[in-house]
């Protein structure tokens, strides 16, 4: 028999009626010959008038006591449904997440799975019953037994881990919205409801703020190759499937805290073309990579730094065997920018053959700050400077000297415990669809742009600055490092550069300070357009596509970061909105369907 775990937001459990209509759904999935655990949130606004109400009486509640107020909310949801369940003579039960045997670390607020014990899950399956289960809490590995909560999205992550400790067929997630759309429908109506997406891209899409999966529960359903799809609750249209690796066998003991990393590489077949000083105006980043485009030469890693005075400076990697045509390009452009109307400073190409690429990559290191943090102190340890440096949600690239690849591939191997000799996990996916080069498209307004001026440039830097962040519990995300390199005090420096979720900004401030390690500001009225799909690999053509929709709008571009399946750039907030709107017309992915957006 075909075993269903069903997830229902605060939204489809937000009032008595559609309480009964979620009822009447998972009676017709049992109908079917399905056996099915709900998983279900706190009713609509319940958990916000709950933290009115901790605000009310404290301005500093303890983790603690906003975790048992918390987690009640779930427990007058779970109890309404099994009531309606029982209502229409389907047996149920409504089980709290300690009850499940949801175990996990003892950290209030942000708590990750340990385990699931299934037993009593198990027990009331073969009694025919629909077992109802409070997401978002578990009860911790202590023997106090403390009630925990998971965090932003915990429900999500409830369900697909209930769904891969009980093996289930799948696991399907109900919402307001008809499935996994291009971007957000609120900001652009015609976004179109994807047929499928891999989980790779809905980790991208998920962490830039699509809100319709959380990354935790991405990341579960990537590492246990669990089927999952997003349905609307209020049609039977067929949702997105998210679309999971083949599984590698796997221990659910742990179960959130995977291996970070699974995989060391280094690709020494790669060069350096930086163009530096070019203007900091609308256009410039589309009249290079469009040239680049029509010489169908292949780009790798791109990075724009943070601008000094009236310019910045672009760097990309390619191919060794393509770098002649590369030079020629930038070359070709770099007096022509000279004529920029304000432009001061004389555009200059470099290129830079001797370097190599080392990344690791792995699901785990989701939401967890220290992991960039620990490559960059594992090279610094072994003398080993990062002249670059990319990140994605499932991977972190630096590039380096050539000469030092080796050395770096063994010292990140042993960091992270990763056995060099063994054959590297294939990330295969089995899937119909033609994947286009870009999947959706995703607008992130909460973050501000961190900017450290004249770091001294050795071996340690990153690593100092990254891990005190890390240290402090704040996850970092776009990292770019400047490529003109400045004496101050006949010290060579460089800029650094990255963005933080905008409410961390000013604390970063006060700890990269307390670093003395170079002029620290911060820019809160800055928006993050991204596009992203596993597509657009090998495809010269998109990343020009993206900054020439930008140019068309004259939105100037103030940062620049890539991976293999995302473009990022920083622009002004303001323009944030119109910035999306540009390049999701752009790529073609507008369609006709119109979604309805619940209250």
């Amino acid at each position: 028999m075909v075993l269903v775990v069903q997830k229902y937001g605060g939204t489809s459990v937000g009032s008595v009626e559609r309480i009964k209509a979620v009822a009447r759904r998972i009676q017709t999935t049992v109908q079917q010959g399905n056996r099915v655990v709900v998983v279900v949130s706190a009713m609509g606004k319940s958990t916000d008038t709950l933290v009115r109400l901790a605000d009310e009486i404290s301005s500093n509640p303890s983790r603690r006591e906003m975790d048992m107020l918390l987690s009640t909310g779930e427990q007058v949801s779970i109890a309404l449904l099994s009531m309606a369940l029982q209502e229409l003579n389907q047996p149920a039960i409504s089980l709290t997440g300690a009850q499940v045997g949801i175990v996990t670390e003892a950290e209030h607020s942000r708590a990750r799975i340990l385990q699931i014990c299934d037993k009593r899950i198990t027990r009331h399956l073969d009694k025919g019953e629909v077992v109802v289960v409070a997401g978002f809490q578990g009860i911790s590995n202590t023997e106090d037994f403390e009630i925990t909560t998971l965090g932003r999205g915990g429900s999500d992550t409830s369900a697909v881990a209930l769904a891969a400790a009980l093996k289930a067929n799948r696991c399907e997630i109900y919402t307001d919205v008809p499935g996994i759309l291009t971007t957000d429908p609120r900001l652009v109506p015609s976004a179109r409801l994807m047929e499928e997406i891999t989980a790779d891209e809905m980790l991208e899409l998920a962490s830039l703020g699509a809100k319709v999966l959380h990354p935790r529960a991405v990341e579960i359903a990537r590492n246990f190759g669990i089927p999952l799809v997003v349905l609307s609750s209020w049609s039977d249209a067929p949702g997105t499937k998210v679309v999971s690796p083949l599984p590698q066998p796997r221990s659910l003991q742990g179960l959130e805290l995977a291996k970070a990393v699974d995989g060391v590489a280094v690709d020494t077949d790669r060069a350096k073309v930086a163009l530096l000083r070019v203007p900091d105006r609308p256009g410039v980043a589309a009249r290079l990579f469009g040239e680049i485009s029509r010489q169908e030469i292949d780009v790798d890693l791109i990075i724009q730094s943070i601008h000094e005075g009236n310019s910045n400076d672009i760097a990309f990697t390619v191919f060794d065997r393509l770098l002649a045509k590369a030079e020629a390009v930038t070359e070709a452009i770099a007096p022509a920018l000279r004529n920029y109307p304000n432009s001061t400073d004389e555009a200059e190409a470099i290129v830079e053959r001797d370097i190599a690429q080392v990344a690791i990559s792995g699901a785990g290191m989701i939401g967890r700050p220290g992991i960039a943090a620990m490559m960059f102190q594992t090279l610094a340890d072994a003398g080993i400077n990062i002249q670059m440096i990319s990140t994605s949600e499932v991977k972190v690239s630096c590039v380096i000297n050539k000469a030092e690849c080796d050395r770096a591939l063994a010292v990140l191997a042993q960091a992270f415990d990763v056995e060099l000799n063994a054959q590297p996990a294939t990330t295969r996916y089995e899937s119909s669809i033609a994947r286009p080069p870009v999947r959706g498209v995703a607008l992130d307004s909460q973050q501000a742009q961190i900017a450290i001026r004249h770091v001294p440039d050795r071996p340690g830097m990153a690593a100092r600055i990254f891990g005190l962040l890390a240290e402090k519990k704040i996850s970092v995300d776009s990292i770019i490092q400047s490529q003109r390199c400045r004496i101050v005090n006949d010290i060579a420096t460089r800029d650094i550069a990255f963005t933080v979720v905008r409410s961390d900004a000013d604390r970063v401030c006060e700890l990269i300070c307390e670093l003395n390690c170079g002029e620290v500001s911060a820019d809160k009225a800055i928006a993050k357009v991204s596009i992203v799909g596993a597509g657009m690999i090998a495809q010269p053509g998109v990343a020009a596509k993206f900054f020439a929709a930008l140019a068309t709008e004259n939105i100037n571009i103030r940062m620049i970061t890539t991976s293999e399946i995302k473009i990022s750039c920083v622009v002004d907030e303001h323009n944030g909105v119109k910035a999306l709107k540009a390049v999701h017309e752009t790529f073609e992915l507008s369609g006709e369907q119109r979604v309805r957006v619940s209250a």
